[in-house]
């Protein structure tokens, strides 16, 4: 289902050629209101968990990172983000990670789940728990890896910021999406792994082009150009958070900084606790799987 006022659309389901793709996971759509889907997959059994990706990433991220180990204990639901991998939003809108939140949760209704564990990673994270502060009584409680919880310049509103203007925005992702994204994007991938080496395993299995298309690249512009409203209202609603929260994050993490966004959320959060991974970069979900299966099985029910 294409979008008629989007003039950078992203399908709402795998192409044949897609479909024909093994690194693209089978995807069930959940159709919502305002011509949007939320795409997702799921896996295991046992309690519900919510497994919620972050920038520059659709739900193979989660797929080849945590899910096999959390999926021993979990019936695990992978969901690509309104306005990335094939989970369509409006051009212009969905981008706050409270409306995210909103939609994630509509799906997850949909779709029967029963007090679900909220997992995010990165901006996923900052989701889950906008997710909590939104529907504690519908959850068991949120893990919340590398989160961004705190307003602050990023390198997205630099690079992808522009591309969310409504006059023009458009024509420069196309514009740099032939030019200079085939060179950047490969990059930003490779350094989100810092300070270790991207898993050959992720890097032969993650559907780049997929997670790279111009529609997405314009969908994280808007993601950055809500960040610092969204996460101000995060930062005034975090004392009022009462689910057990869980924070974990990479003590060598260049991509979101551990102290400021994980010391101080812990502090704000009356249920949270803290665990530093130590020596670990951004993306230790994928080579610490352990540790995040630790601290969803933490969390009662």
């Amino acid at each position: 289902m294409a979008l008629a006022a989007q003039s950078l659309p992203g399908p709402s389901q795998p192409t044949p050629g897609e479909q024909a793709d093994p690194r693209i996971i089978p995807r069930r759509f959940v159709r919502q209101p305002d011509d949007r889907t939320i795409a997702n997959a799921d896996t295991g059994s046992g309690p519900d968990l919510v497994a919620i990706h972050g920038t520059l990433m659709c739900l193979e991220d989660q797929w080849l990172g945590p899910v096999p180990a959390l999926a021993e204990h979990f019936r695990v639901v992978a969901v690509d983000r309104p306005g990335h991998g094939f989970s369509v939003r409006p051009r212009g809108r969905g981008a706050d990670i409270w409306d995210q939140a909103k939609q994630i949760r509509d799906a997850v209704q949909e779709l029967g789940l029963e007090r679900p564990v909220i997992l995010g990673h990165s901006f996923g994270a900052a989701i889950a728990l906008a997710y909590g502060m939104l529907y504690p009584d519908e959850i068991a409680g949120i893990v919340s890896l590398a989160p961004v919880c705190f307003p602050e310049l990023r390198l997205e509103h630099l690079l992808f910021g522009p591309r969310a203007l409504p006059l023009g925005g458009d024509i420069l992702t196309r514009i740099l999406h032939a030019s200079s994204d085939p060179a950047l994007l490969p990059v930003l991938w490779n350094a989100m792994f810092l300070p270790q080496a991207m898993p050959q395993q992720f890097r032969q299995n993650f559907p780049f082009e997929l997670a790279g298309r111009a529609a997405q690249i314009t969908a994280e512009g808007e993601d950055a150009a809500w960040l610092w409203p969204a996460l101000t209202r995060s930062v005034l609603s975090y004392p009022s958070l009462r689910v057990p929260t869980r924070i974990l994050c990479g003590g060598a993490d260049i991509v979101v900084n551990s102290y400021l966004h994980g010391v101080m959320a812990a502090r704000l959060i009356p249920e949270a606790t803290l665990e530093m991974v130590p020596g670990a970069g951004h993306m230790f979900p994928h080579s610490h799987p352990e540790v995040v299966v630790r601290a969803a099985l933490s969390i009662g029910r």
